[in-house]
């Protein structure tokens, strides 16, 4: 242990001792809390809502409302959080991170900050990674707070926005980040406020935090529309690429990427009939050619996606699991839909996005829970100011975790695999065997099969039966193959609750899990060993892993081959080596440095939208909560007068200018007649200009009605915005992806990304002003 991780560590004992006074005045309360009926435990609900409404803070109810839930929890549950879910659950009211280890009962944790923070009628949010885990968490959870007088809600993919809005206004809604995110950015399209589905962001308890606030915030969400036709240019682009040798292209394969060499770039000229590929004029080939090179040979099936039902599903790299809804952008969608011969879906054009740094950035309150959230703190501090609170255990962890297995191949160590789950699976031991890709999980099962041993598959391509398998690998017997999907939220409990059975597989040593291979982050390691030794269970895990995989191979540098080298000389031997498996834990450091480096690096780019985003929204739901935007269009028609006159009259006396410049945005051409024009100064021509517009304006409102002019009004002008907003949204995606260049210039991009995006901004607020008053003046 560092020096800075003792340090850390004696920090977290402090406010352990801190929360282990609020419990004992919890524990104080449980003897008079036990003796409460039914109906007046749930009428505490009522006094603690009241006592609030007087002024009293959640902080100063939270004793009673954690001994209620706790009582509320034996009785219908038949669960009694435990001294150290009651910790963890203050650490969640207080708006940090509950690290606590598998098997302590998380779901059960949540139950006391959740009915605490309800009280206040704003709603809370449960979030967790998949819509199973949702529904389940729900499923389980909804008798107790409906008892303690609470709803409860759950959204999912599927739902109408109908039913999303009243699962919404419950005091308890659990759900997906993405669920939530996407209806955050479709709450900001809508033309009437009655179509917004979500109420404010107040407080959210996000599950296996690490996952969704640190590993998936490296992709946006995106809302698309349907964009151009997409070219069979996919397909021929494809075809290119199918005649290429691997001397055609190189591949960096640390930074995963791909480019044509300069014999490479000659073929595409020849089989394009062009001369220079690079040019400006053959941008959109050059375009489809990369994207065509990715697709091939970068994107693998069953590791990056699978193909289900004649479409391209996106698998998610760090749990696993298929992305429901995801498309990937700029035409590598397309590209691998040519590249797997499916019907290729029209482009799409973005029409919102957000990160999820900062969507979940915009709650009152944030927490979070996890079994592993340490190796990330720093981030978790910087991004989100959330600080991470280790949780003792319930019971001595007696788990077994042995030294790795290192080999110097692939092949060795498949086959060392494969002799260690013989010989455990003879003992009846059950085992789960934890794998980084379909691919590999594939792989692993078809070599068992040719030796005629049973076992289960889990991985994206049989999601469906996760719950039964997840279910059974806990039993005597069983092997279960799985990806990361069995890493996260999923409990398995030796014996599936045949005591008998449990205390037989206790003996043998508990559930026995086998990593195939290093993740890029030692956080997936460590939940794949946390499926193991729940609540004190006996349990063993190991790492095989060989100079062959991934993560060795681009990141584990010469130091790990200079140590193989030195204790083995053969290929199918096996190393047990302590300073072997530090090298590989320093290389999993430097992909975690790398990674956070790639999510500040979006999250800089994105602040700078960001800004941009609230300050639209804001102005949106001005347009949307007023009934009358009248006022507002005339400020926009004062302002566009304004800026033509300081633009063409105060710098060069330019009259014909500012006349042109009027009649092209909106005032017919026999209305700007103006005598002595010269002989004015630019506010009385401001104000004599604005005096026409609006006896010009006036005479629309007796053709038109006013009623009908005022909702016309509205919907120009959200229409306007919304059109302006997603050409700009493009633009500065484009910005982007150039800005990178100015590094050679020895110019910061992100500085640069933010002045050109301003000026942008303006220009976006000017199309908007201009756009809009045109409409209402032309029509």
């Amino acid at each position: 242990m560092s020096v800075l991780d003792k340090i850390m560590s004696k920090a977290d004992d402090a406010e352990i001792k801190i929360l282990n006074r609020i419990v004992d005045d919890i524990d104080r309360l449980e003897e008079s809390i036990q003796i409460l009926s039914d109906e007046e435990l749930r009428n505490k609900t009522n006094e603690f809502k009241e006592r609030l409404n007087k002024g009293e803070t959640l902080d100063d109810i939270l004793a009673e409302a954690f001994a209620v839930a706790r009582e509320a929890s034996r009785r219908i549950l038949g669960m009694r959080q435990y001294r150290v879910q009651l910790i963890g659950g203050i650490v969640l009211h207080q708006g940090k991170i509950a690290e606590m280890k598998t098997g302590e009962g998380k779901t059960l944790v949540a139950v006391a900050p959740v009915y605490l923070n309800a009280l206040s009628g704003k709603g809370v949010h449960v979030i967790t990674v998949n819509d199973y885990l949702a529904k389940r968490d729900k499923e389980i959870m909804q008798p107790v707070y409906e008892f303690l007088g609470m709803s409860v809600g759950v959204i999912v993919n599927g739902q109408n926005p109908i039913e999303r809005k009243e699962q919404y206004k419950c005091d308890i809604a659990y759900g997906t980040n993405n669920e939530y995110g996407f209806d955050y950015l479709r709450d900001n399209m809508v033309t009437r406020n009655m179509d917004k589905v979500q109420r404010e962001l107040n407080f959210a308890i996000v599950d296996e935090v690490d996952s969704i606030l640190i590993d998936e915030a490296r992709t946006p969400l995106i809302i698309s529309g349907t964009g151009d036709e997409s070219t069979n240019l996919y397909q021929i682009a494809n075809t290119f690429i199918e005649t290429l040798k691997e001397e055609d292209y190189e591949k960096d394969e640390k930074e995963n990427t791909v480019t044509l060499t300069e014999e490479g770039l000659k073929k595409a000229e020849s089989f394009f009939s062009i001369d220079n590929i690079t040019s400006i004029d053959n941008i959109e080939i050059y375009h489809h050619i990369n994207q065509a090179l990715r697709a091939n040979i970068l994107m693998e099936k069953d590791v990056d996606y699978v193909v289900k039902e004649n479409e391209i599903m996106i698998v998610d790299e760090f749990t696993g699991r298929i992305m429901d809804g995801r498309r990937y952008s700029d035409g590598l969608h397309q590209a691998i839909e040519a590249k797997e011969r499916v019907e290729i879906q029209r482009e799409s054009k973005t029409l919102a996005t957000v990160t999820f740094q900062n969507f979940f950035r915009m709650y009152a309150k944030l927490s979070g829970m996890t079994g592993t959230a340490k190796t990330e703190e720093g981030e978790f501090e910087s991004t989100y100011s959330m600080n991470v609170v280790q949780i003792p255990t319930n019971k001595p962890i007696l788990r077994v975790d042995l030294q790795d297995k290192v080999f110097k191949t692939e092949d060795a160590k498949y086959k060392a695999v494969v002799e260690e789950i013989k010989k455990i699976h003879e003992t009846k031991q059950p085992i789960l065997v934890g794998t980084v890709s379909i691919e590999k999980s594939e792989l692993l099962s078809s070599m068992l099969k040719k030796e005629n041993i049973k076992h289960e598959v889990l991985n994206a391509k049989n999601h469906e039966k996760e719950a039964e398998i997840v279910k059974k690998a806990g039993k005597l017997g069983s092997l279960t193959i799985a990806t990361n999907m069995a890493g996260r939220g999923t409990d398995i409990s030796l014996g599936d609750g045949d005591k008998e059975e449990e205390a037989k597989i206790k003996d043998l040593g508990g559930l026995y899990v086998i990593g195939t291979e290093k993740h890029e982050t030692r956080r997936i390691d460590n939940q794949l060993r946390g499926r193991s030794g729940r609540q004190g269970d006996p349990g063993t895990s190991r790492f095989f892993v060989s100079l062959e995989d991934e993560v060795i191979k681009l990141y584990g540098g010469h130091s790990i081959e200079k140590i193989m080298k030195r204790v083995s000389s053969k290929d199918d031997e096996a190393i047990e080596n302590k300073n072997l498996s530090k090298a590989i834990e320093r290389a999993q450091k430097g992909i975690e440095g790398k990674n956070f480096e790639i999510r500040k690096n979006v999250l800089q780019y994105d602040d700078v939208i960001n800004e941009q985003r609230k300050v639209v929204y804001n102005e949106r739901n001005k347009v949307l909560d007023n009934k009358d935007v009248s006022e507002e269009i005339q400020k926009i028609v004062k302002n566009v007068i304004s800026s033509a006159a300081q633009k063409y009259i105060k710098k060069n006396r330019d009259y014909i200018g500012y006349l042109k410049s009027l009649y092209s945005s909106f005032m017919p051409v026999d209305t700007l007649l103006i005598p002595g024009i010269d002989k004015m100064s630019v506010d009385e021509l401001v104000e004599y200009t604005y005096d026409i517009s609006t006896r010009v304006y006036d005479m629309k409102k007796m053709v038109v009605g006013i009623d009908k002019l005022k909702e016309l009004e509205k919907r120009v002008l959200l229409e306007v915005v919304d059109t302006y907003w997603i050409d700009h949204i493009d633009a500065m995606d484009q910005l982007r992806q150039g800005i990178g260049l100015r590094a050679l210039g020895q110019k910061d991009p992100v500085k640069e990304y933010a002045v050109e995006a301003y000026d942008m901004f303006e220009e976006f607020n000017k199309n908007i002003r201009v756009e809009t008053i045109k409409y209402l003046y032309k029509f």
